[in-house]
């Protein structure tokens, strides 16, 4: 909202014992819409005071929800085409547990062969028996020993298919669900459209304008509501060079408006703000120097109990300004 101007007279400032008089006005939002839709419910009135997250409706965004299925179906598709080297791995397990036990069992004959030569070696040696029962046995010792040596290899051979098996299957499955990442950001980017579908009030205020209904299409930055905050006030003055040495920013003023029985009520007031370039006298300016053609432009903050209304007129003294 545009700031109301000061008026100053040199005349009436004596008589009346203020140094300026503004036209109050207030800090202002306007809310507007997120999405693109048709506002499905809005509950909002003019002169309505609402707190910050405050849910005030809903544009309809049907059609973004489906979109979010949509895509959460293609997402547990992709759980659905990964693979598990589980089965082949389960079929390897068990050739390996048949080699264990073979080689058991070829272990459990060597042991016997070895008591029998340890048994034949002293006889032959004697030449109690020939030497050839020796050289038997020691050839069937060789045999167990390559068949023992086999077997072990090929269990070695199966467990390093069981690793190159779960390898295959792993990169596999890596591969299908990397197609699933877009997806996962994709449904998060949706979701925070359907969040925005929500029409959420961002502060404390009062709806000052309404500029849509019920049933209306809005698409994304169309204004919904202009909302004020009515707590604190702001006079906005412009003042001369000469009077700029009278106050700075941080000053505490004493601010008065009408109390409608030909009295003031006060309000203490900070200045929180002074224009760093003068500019020219706006028309309905009158200064204490009407010679002056350029002046600063400063706010006055007051806290509001409820009296103080927008473009209502208010009076400023400076002499309440500490220096």
């Amino acid at each position: 909202m545009l700031a109301g101007f000061w008026m100053w007279s040199a005349c009436s400032s004596q008589k009346l014992g203020y140094d300026a008089s503004g036209v109050f006005e207030t800090d202002e939002v306007i809310v507007a819409a997120q999405v693109a839709g048709l506002v499905k419910t809005l509950r909002l009135e003019e002169g309505m005071h609402l707190a910050a997250g405050d849910t005030l409706g809903q544009v309809d965004c049907a059609g973004l929800a489906l979109q979010k299925e949509q895509l959460e179906a293609s997402i547990n598709a992709l759980q659905i085409k990964t693979m598990s080297a589980q089965p082949q791995v389960a079929v390897l397990q068990q050739q390996i547990q048949a080699q264990e036990k073979q080689v058991s069992v070829l272990e459990a004959q060597r042991a016997v062969w070895i008591k029998e030569k340890n048994r034949v070696e002293p006889l032959v040696a004697s030449k109690s028996i020939p030497a050839k029962q020796l050289d038997d046995i020691t050839g069937q010792l060789d045999v167990l020993q390559q068949q023992v040596n086999l077997a072990t290899q090929q269990i070695q051979v199966l467990k390093q298919q069981i690793a190159a098996q779960q390898s295959v299957t792993h990169e596999q499955n890596e591969s299908i669900l990397s197609e699933g990442e877009p997806l996962v950001k994709r449904v998060a980017q949706i979701q925070d459209q359907i969040d925005r579908c929500n029409i959420v009030n961002p502060l404390d205020g009062v709806v000052l304008t309404q500029y849509v209904e019920q049933d209306e299409m809005v698409n994304p930055g169309k204004p919904l509501y202009r909302l004020g905050n009515l707590k604190q006030m702001i006079l906005r003055a412009y003042v001369t060079a000469d009077q700029l040495q009278q106050v700075k920013v941080g000053d505490g003023i004493n601010v008065r408006i009408d109390d409608g029985n030909g009295g003031f009520k006060s309000y203490p007031g900070t200045i929180e703000w002074i224009a760093e370039e003068a500019e020219f006298t706006p028309k309905t300016i009158q200064t204490k120097n009407e010679r002056s053609s350029q002046v600063y432009a400063m706010k006055v903050r007051v806290q509001n109990d409820g009296q103080i209304k927008i473009g209502m007129y208010g009076e400023v003294d400076f002499q309440s300004a500490g220096s």
